[in-house]
């Protein structure tokens, strides 16, 4: 039987429509290179100006992994959690019964909770056997810098669960993609001053890269800056203003227009 060019064209012309008029395929394309690029680009950079004493640049990218995974847990699990209604359809049934839309955050908030520790806990103890990194000796000041981490966490989390009602499964994506949005400002594996000015200028607004410059300086010399931690607590409570404001504009479209009876279809 002899190749068809139409056959195959044809094939490749349904996955361009889909590309054409689908955000998701969009971000998949372009967005998760572009971080990555930026990423280990900033990281590169920072090796090779030679900041830390000798081998000091291994605690610190152990803390660095530790902290954004405990947020990306948190964050995933208030947002997955959602979708996991979601894909089952039972957000509907969820809210015609008198489950009120607190009581239901607060379970999502809980339970990312739980899947934060249980991760953190585990790359600790992994940590600790394997590397001889102890991050819990560290102090009270670890947790408040944790609990921040969370807390900003579920405002990502809101925020995706807002745009998601909004316009609907199509942002499904944004579960995996919000978060890392704030990646290259967070200075996660790098001081704020190896980003490009106009960089540094936005990750004064990002709470991240205050407690993750907070962190090295406990790592790595012994010190906390609380200034730093208050400046990333009063950023985080004005994301989390934002991001509930967000989620009941949204909660109360998708009521009002119907889409809680098609989300999930």
């Amino acid at each position: 039987m002899k190749l068809s060019f139409k056959r195959i064209w044809g094939i490749i012309l349904r996955h361009l429509y889909l590309l054409k008029h689908s955000f998701s395929r969009w971000i998949d394309l372009l967005y998760w290179p572009t971080v990555d690029l930026l990423l280990w680009g900033f990281i590169t950079i920072y090796l090779q100006k030679d900041f830390y004493p000798e081998g000091k640049w291994v605690f610190q990218f152990i803390g660095a992994l530790i902290f954004w995974n405990i947020l990306i847990r948190a964050q995933q699990g208030l947002a997955v959690g959602f979708l996991e209604d979601i894909w089952a359809r039972n957000l509907l049934h969820l809210f015609v019964s008198p489950l009120t839309i607190t009581e239901y955050l607060l379970g999502l908030f809980i339970f990312s909770l739980f899947k934060a520790f249980i991760a953190s806990l585990l790359m600790a103890i992994i940590a600790t056997f394997a590397f001889n990194f102890k991050i819990w000796l560290q102090g009270i000041d670890i947790f408040l810098m944790v609990f921040n981490l969370i807390f900003f966490a579920w405002s990502i989390g809101l925020l995706t669960m807002a745009f998601i009602l909004f316009f609907g499964q199509e942002a499904e994506i944004l579960a995996w993609a919000l978060a890392l949005f704030f990646l290259p400002f967070s200075a996660v594996f790098y001081p704020v001053d190896v980003l490009p000015k106009f960089f540094q200028y936005i990750a004064q607004f990002v709470p991240t890269s205050y407690i993750f410059e907070t962190m090295r300086k406990v790592l790595l010399e012994g010190e906390v800056s609380y200034v730093l931690i208050l400046k990333a607590y009063f950023l985080t409570i004005i994301y989390f203003f934002i991001s509930v404001v967000i989620f009941i504009l949204s909660f109360n479209f998708a009521k009002k227009t119907g889409k809680f009876t098609k989300i999930g279809e």
